[in-house]
């Protein structure tokens, strides 16, 4: 199986996962910029955190398959964990917001976040193991410390979010700069696999 069908599906899912996020914001009853911030600031700004993650994700998905010859079965189930984990971001985003920010649902937005990293690097653990110890994709990865040290940013924020101040906000403020932490870590583009299509060429 060629991995166009295999990236096809889960841009489809991933553009759903977006619309169905957007559909989510509330629509402002009034006119002015303070009935939007009432009305829908916080949920813009969850919105927003929410969208960046989808879009990295979308992002390495296709950086990580232009570097595959094939799909094999354990790829597709992998590939659709993944999907799973980030499908429930429009719950777990729209809880956090309807719940301003309470301390579990800022836990559970967390423990999504940390499932769907574990998801993607079991992913890429399956690719590279089809393709190889010596594949294109595993001289991309190198060292992979951004992939190492995200998910401990994100039991930071879990364990901070649930034990720091319990009755007050620093735990959650603390959990969310984790959270954003990360995204930012993710923003800045990656040229480890750009580097390596460039010197070898795309298996297609």
């Amino acid at each position: 199986m060629r991995t166009s069908r295999l990236e096809a599906f889960s841009d489809g899912v991933l553009a759903i996962i977006i619309t169905i996020m957007v559909l989510e914001l509330k629509v402002p009853e009034g006119h002015t910029f303070a009935d939007l911030r009432h009305s829908t600031g916080k949920g813009l700004l969850s919105y927003v955190l929410s969208f960046v993650y989808v879009g990295i994700y979308w992002n390495n998905h296709h950086h990580m398959f232009q570097l595959a010859r094939r799909v094999t079965g354990g790829m597709l189930w992998a590939n659709l964990a993944l999907l799973f984990c980030l499908s429930l971001l429009p719950f777990t985003t729209g809880w956090m917001d309807e719940s301003d920010y309470a301390h579990f649902p800022v836990v559970l937005f967390g423990i999504n976040l940390l499932i769907a990293a574990v998801a993607y690097f079991v992913l890429q653990l399956v690719v590279i193991r089809a393709h190889g110890p010596d594949s294109a994709l595993r001289r991309a990865i190198g060292a992979d410390l951004k992939g190492k040290i995200s998910p401990v940013f994100y039991l930071v924020g879990i364990l901070s979010a649930w034990f720091v101040d319990p009755h007050g906000d620093l735990g959650v403020i603390i959990a969310a700069a984790c959270y954003i932490l990360v995204a930012l870590i993710w923003v800045v583009p990656d040229r480890r696999i750009d580097r390596v299509v460039a010197e070898f060429g795309s298996p297609d």
